[in-house]
């Protein structure tokens, strides 16, 4: 049997959120069959519930066997029962505290208790020097709140295999901050297409400039991977790449998180705490969904970047900070300067240079190579033998318009693998619908496949339904409107 996990509630609002984390998770978590699990020991110390609950659901998709538990003055009673794999340690155990000071000592402890153990430390953004501090007294790695479960799991899988083979450990991360197994997601960048080439020869040339970058591209056309190309292309390489989801910081927060506080500067400041500028200070800072500030935060933002100086929230000395800065959006900037609700000076700020990022549908001969790739990771991990797409499946793959990009493709292969009978994956293991659907349900009917004609009439009907409006027509598509111009002029429309 199982064993249950039992919270005191401290309010409603924790409630709500831990039910709603509960029920999402507990979904998701009955297409994982137990034979794809791995044989492992995980366990889990936080003092908030709500982490608690989120993280053992999750992993107990991917391992036999998590443990959770609020209070660390347990661990040395737990590591004599259990043989556990990996630990995720929080950085802080009492209210206000930020220092991670008890992280480090519980760390030591376990480093004492069970030498083979790895630990992976969960910290904040505002903590990163900390947590570089903890991988030197021996922590396996560290993950930032809050987290993406892809770059958490492959966090977790990287020390577990550690564990299980010590000879086969890889060398300990450096101390810039730049977590080896977050980052080695985002270090092949697959694909032979014109466009994507073209983009890759725009990075390759700014690369190792300190020019500011402003990143476009639809959601799932690869922004971040972008980003962090960039930062390994650059004099920086060496030093910390600091990655920033700005729509995920609440307004109240955004000094805070940004530029740091002072202790007492405000209600629960009650230690000091840097802010992500700080944190990036010497490397790069990725500031992704800039288009989502609000003016007044996009003012405060612009001044620090004029300056390259920022006051921590309670403190009254400016502190210069040197950052390579790149930043990423998927809203239309341009548009949104004409309509007052971005800034323009903002805008030329950011965008020394700016690369647009093509979308799958303009990729179409990459999509085979993206879909063998991620046939790879996914087989590996739920441990399935080698399976191959048949070929009227790539031809399928290949006439999608893929709305969703390289992430949608990401995910339907990930379903296709788990769900498939045979190691021969057969289009109707893809369960998207081979039309171009439309609001009014009128859609493009597929006869051939000669992508030119699909291509054709998609931006016909695009057009058409928009009246002749580019930008929505662009938008509509998955595309940019140069890329949009580029193709209609290529197909006389």
């Amino acid at each position: 049997m199982q064993p249950f996990l039992i919270f005191h509630v401290r309010n409603s609002t924790t409630v709500v959120r831990m039910w709603t984390v509960l029920l999402n998770l507990a979904a998701k978590s009955l297409i994982t069959p137990t034979n794809m699990k791995k044989e492992g020991k995980i366990l889990i110390i936080d003092d908030e519930e709500d982490i608690l609950l989120t993280l053992r659901i999750f992993l107990k998709q991917h391992y036999t066997f998590v443990k959770a538990e609020l209070n660390p003055h347990y661990i040395p009673r737990l590591l004599r029962q259990f043989d556990f794999d990996v630990v995720l340690l929080d950085m802080n155990f009492r209210q206000g505290d930020t220092s991670g000071a008890d992280g480090i000592t519980w760390l030591t402890k376990i480093r004492e208790l069970s030498p083979e153990t790895q630990v992976i430390m969960i910290t904040a953004y505002g903590d990163v020097n900390t947590a570089v501090k903890a991988l030197k007294v021996g922590a396996s790695d560290f993950v930032l709140k809050p987290w993406k479960n892809e770059k958490l799991l492959e966090t977790v899988n990287t020390a577990y295999d550690k564990k299980r083979n010590p000879q086969g450990e890889q060398a300990a991360p450096q101390a810039s901050g730049l977590s080896p197994d977050i980052d080695q997601q985002y270090s092949q960048i697959v694909g032979e297409s014109a466009p994507l080439k073209q983009t890759l020869a725009t990075v390759a040339k700014v690369g190792k400039t300190d020019a500011n970058i402003l990143i476009l591209g639809a959601n799932g056309t690869g922004k971040e991977l972008i980003a962090r190309e960039l930062h390994r292309q650059s004099e920086r390489v060496d030093k910390v790449f600091v990655s920033v989801d700005l729509g995920a910081v609440p307004a109240s927060l955004f000094e805070s998180e940004l530029f740091g506080h002072k202790k007492g500067a405000f209600t629960d400041a009650y230690e000091d705490r840097i802010g992500r500028f700080e944190a990036a200070n010497s490397g790069t800072l990725f500031l992704d969904e800039i288009g989502n500030l609000s003016l007044p935060l996009q003012a405060k933002l612009l001044s620090v970047l004029q300056t390259r100086q920022i006051r921590k929230i309670g403190e009254h000395k400016m502190t210069k900070v040197d950052i390579r800065l790149v930043c990423a959006t998927n809203m239309p900037l341009y548009d949104m300067v004409k309509e007052g609700t971005f800034r323009q000076d903002l805008l030329y700020r950011i965008n020394t240079v700016e690369l647009n990022l093509p979308s799958l549908a303009e990729r179409i001969e990459d999509i085979p190579l993206l879909a063998k790739h991620f046939l790879k990771i996914y087989c590996k991990k739920y441990q399935k033998s080698a399976m191959k797409f048949a070929k009227e499946t790539l031809i399928k793959l290949a006439n999608y318009h893929w709305p969703g990009n390289i992430r949608e493709l990401r995910h339907a292969v990930e379903r296709a693998i788990i769900l498939a009978d045979g190691n021969i994956l057969q289009p109707d293991d893809f369960l998207f619908q081979e039309t171009v659907q439309e609001n009014k349900g009128e859609g493009i009917k597929v006869d051939s496949y000669n992508l030119e004609e699909v291509e054709r009439q998609a931006i016909n009907k695009a057009l058409n339904k928009h009246k002749g409006n580019v930008s929505k027509a662009a938008d509509e598509l998955g595309i940019t409107r140069q890329s949009l111009y580029r193709r209609m002029e290529k197909h006389g429309l």
